[in-house]
């Protein structure tokens, strides 16, 4: 058993670049490219798309406060 432990944000650290959904608590999804993240678990998104109910609703980057993650 290894003693070193990933946390959540060592592993989002090694998909930066990559495309991902974030969901929201709020019941909001975000598709984008996740371009950086913080100790705080905030998000930042390029090319982020919105979708309420599954509808697209707006195209743009976002920055997400990570306590509004599922």
């Amino acid at each position: 058993m290894s003693r070193w432990k990933q946390t959540p944000s060592d592993s989002l650290k090694q998909i930066i670049g990559r495309p991902v959904v974030v969901q929201l608590n709020l019941g909001v999804d975000y598709q984008g490219v996740l371009s950086c993240l913080d100790g705080y678990m905030n998000i930042a998104l390029e090319q982020k798309e919105e979708y309420v109910n599954g509808h697209l609703k707006k195209h743009e980057d976002a920055l997400i406060q990570g306590n509004n993650v599922l």
